[in-house]
């Protein structure tokens, strides 16, 4: 049989996570799971932010039990896997209302109006942590990634929809109605006379920043000027290869993206920004945009510095497992 024994100490943790000596024990603090729309990713790390395994699993498109089982399946397939029990911590696209205690404002929209950290809870018998996917991500580019000893960190999603996350020492910070960060639902600002009223947002109103950064409407931009149909990546390809009129419409995405940033620049101050999602991998970004925002942010200096994400695509996940400072771990061993 199995039975817990306590561990307060893991310096004698190989880099693979086993213990010296022992080839049945491993310890980990964290699991972090990224509930995404196509897809649900697990992730275990160490107390020094060390990956000791993930996996990867399609998202039961519109199937509730569905998803509360898949999570659970990779929970107790990693934990069997390691020998070991641990913490979760969960990233969703939405957020839980501190309203209803239910889901909202969710692209998994079988999610929303269920009581989804409390249902999780229940069956992996243990409290767990809930957040916005963009607050994980913001998370974990603060703790161990681009942004890693900043006080205040902007995290920024820009992929199908515009998100953000913000981050002061060490903390996401959620928000009284659970919306802190969420930036892609404001109208761009200081517009110019053809982005008004901007283009109609799934939410309801009109030029919000997500309608014009998005991958998506980078490519309706690029189309609209007299382009084909191309994705952001052959857009930015295009654009190498002398396409005037992808160079343009980049231009346009850049200009956009700095009037964005500043404004959030002059609410919070950060002291990084980072960018995350697909378009995060647009390198001439960080060289054009930081000169393009000093004119909009209220200061004689901008010294606020435009971060590539350290994790990339696994930030989200392992801001999941962040969720959770370092604690104690229960590990199973043969008796």
């Amino acid at each position: 049989m199995l039975k817990k024994q306590k561990n307060l100490n893991t310096k004698n943790v190989s880099s693979k996570g086993f213990h010296e000596g022992d080839s049945k024990a491993r310890t980990i603090n964290r699991i972090g799971i990224d509930v995404g729309g196509t897809k649900i990713e697990a992730i275990a790390i160490d107390e020094s932010g060390l990956e000791l395994a993930r996996r990867r699993i399609a998202s039961p498109r519109g199937d509730y039990q569905g998803t509360l089982a898949a999570i659970c399946s990779l929970v107790h397939g990693i934990e069997s896997g390691l020998n070991c029990s641990s913490r979760v911590g969960i990233g969703i696209p939405g957020a839980i209302s501190p309203a209803t205690g239910l889901v909202k404002n969710a692209n998994s929209t079988w999610l929303i109006g269920r009581r989804f950290d409390r249902d999780l809870s229940e069956m992996l018998e243990r409290p767990i942590r809930m957040a916005n996917d963009a607050n994980c991500f913001a998370l974990s580019e603060a703790s161990d990634g681009a942004a890693a000893g900043a006080s205040i960190v902007f995290g920024v999603i820009l992929g199908t929809g515009v998100g953000g996350g913000i981050v002061i020492d060490g903390r996401p910070i959620i928000g009284h109605q659970a919306i802190a960060g969420e930036w892609g639902h404001n109208p761009l600002t200081w517009p110019n006379p053809d982005e008004i009223p901007g283009p109609q947002c799934y939410c309801g109103r009109t030029g919000c920043n997500e309608t014009f950064l998005s991958g998506p409407a980078l490519s309706r931009d690029f189309a609209l000027h007299g382009g084909r149909s191309l994705q952001p990546a052959e857009i930015v390809a295009a654009a190498e290869s002398g396409d005037q009129t992808a160079e343009l419409a980049l231009v346009r995405y850049e200009q956009r993206l700095a009037r964005a940033l500043a404004s959030v620049i002059n609410l919070i101050d950060p002291d990084a920004i980072v960018l995350g999602g697909g378009l995060s991998n647009i390198k001439r970004l960080y060289r054009n945009v930081p000169d393009l925002w000093a004119p909009f942010v209220f200061s004689d200096h901008v010294a606020t510095p435009l971060l590539p994400p350290r994790h990339g695509d696994s930030s989200g996940v392992r801001g999941a497992a962040w969720l959770w400072p370092t604690v104690e771990c229960e590990i199973l061993v043969d008796s």
